[in-house]
Order: C-alpha cells, then sequence, then structure tokens
C-alpha cells in the first residue's frame, strides 16, 4: 500500500471515531486532524471537505457490511435451511459491525444528522442493503422458517435494531458474533 493510501485510510479512521464519539455536526477538520497527529491542511489535500471525509465514512461502513452478508449467504450450501442463510447473514452483519465498529456506528449513529444531499446519495445503498434483507426474509417467510402472519418489514427493521445496537451494549469478550446472532436466531426464527 503506498504512502499516500496509509495517510488517506489514518484519516478516515480516525474520522469515523471522531463522528462516533461527537456527532456529525460535533466534529470539526480540526478535531480529526488532531486526532490523526496532522494538521488541517494536510487533510485538505486528500479531501475537500468535512462532508466528503463523512459520506465516505458513511459509505465504508455500510458497504463493508453488505458484502459481508452476500458472502456469508452465498458461502451457505444450496440444500440448507432458509434460517441457516438467516443465521449466516445475522452472523455477518455483527461480526462487521463490530470489527468495523467507528465505521458503523458512526453511519448508524449520525445519518439523521447528516446533510439531506448527503443522505440523498447514500439512499441507493441503503436501499439495496435493505432490500437485500427483505428478499432473504420473504425467502425465509415461504418456507416456513418465520411465522407467515409476520410483517416482513417490521421484521426487518427489528433486526437491524437488535443487531445495530449490540454496538452498544456488548462488551468486549464477553459474547462473539456467533452466539450472538445464535441468540437471535432462536429468538426470532422458526426451527425448520
Amino acid at each position: 500500500m503506498l504512502k499516500s493510501d496509509r495517510t488517506r485510510r489514518r484519516i478516515l479512521d480516525t474520522a469515523a471515531q471522531e463522528f462516533r464519539q461527537r456527532g456529525y455536526a460535533g466534529t470539526k477538520v480540526n478535531d480529526i486532524a488532531f486526532a490523526a497527529n496532522m494538521r488541517a491542511a494536510s487533510i485538505y489535500y486528500y479531501f475537500e471537505s468535512k462532508d466528503q471525509i463523512f459520506e465516505e465514512v458513511l459509505e465504508i461502513g455500510l458497504r463493508l457490511v453488505f458484502e459481508a452478508v452476500r458472502k456469508a449467504v452465498d458461502a451457505t450450501p444450496p440444500d440448507v435451511g432458509h434460517r441457516a442463510r438467516l443465521l449466516a447473514a445475522i452472523e455477518a452483519h455483527l461480526s462487521m459491525l463490530h470489527e468495523y465498529g467507528d465505521y458503523s456506528s458512526a453511519n448508524i449513529r449520525n445519518f439523521g444528522q447528516t446533510p439531506v444531499e448527503i443522505q440523498q446519495r447514500q439512499m441507493a445503498q441503503r436501499n439495496a442493503y435493505g432490500e437485500y434483507w427483505r428478499e432473504l426474509l420473504t425467502e425465509a417467510q415461504q418456507a416456513g422458517a418465520v411465522r407467515a402472519d409476520a410483517n416482513l418489514s417490521l421484521l426487518r427493521m427489528f433486526l437491524f435494531g437488535a443487531m445495530n445496537w449490540t454496538l452498544e451494549w456488548v462488551k468486549p469478550g464477553k459474547m462473539n458474533s456467533a452466539e450472538l446472532a445464535k441468540q437471535l436466531c432462536d429468538t426470532l426464527f422458526h426451527a425448520e
């Protein structure tokens, strides 16, 4: 990796931490620079504005989770049931949230504070992820892994809320992503 790529990544990693802790409105480029042990002017070599940094943090946070979930579901054998696919998706979502917690948490906590134009640009990716889960849940419901009368839109939002909130209450080393995923699946879905 080139030095400029490492520096850019350091800025983004630091910015994700700052946005997670201070929020979008409370974070200034000077805060990011100070935390990254850089001058603010140096950051402007890599990014035009705080908004550009923030938008990239949002994009990375969701892209990493979405890619991991899709890969985990695609890796499940074709003969396993839908509950196993849901378990793989939940575990991948949780694993990425906790591995890249600053990015994910910055996205989850700050999206509503984001300028409307950034929200609009991010909505395509957010909608695609939501649609992916809607399809997973619909297939699982048709196969009997989800109650036939369950409202899948509410279930999806409930599931996202449960998974995303683990960033706040799970203590490192107490429960891993696989254990959390199993508990969620056991609570929410029928055995096949």
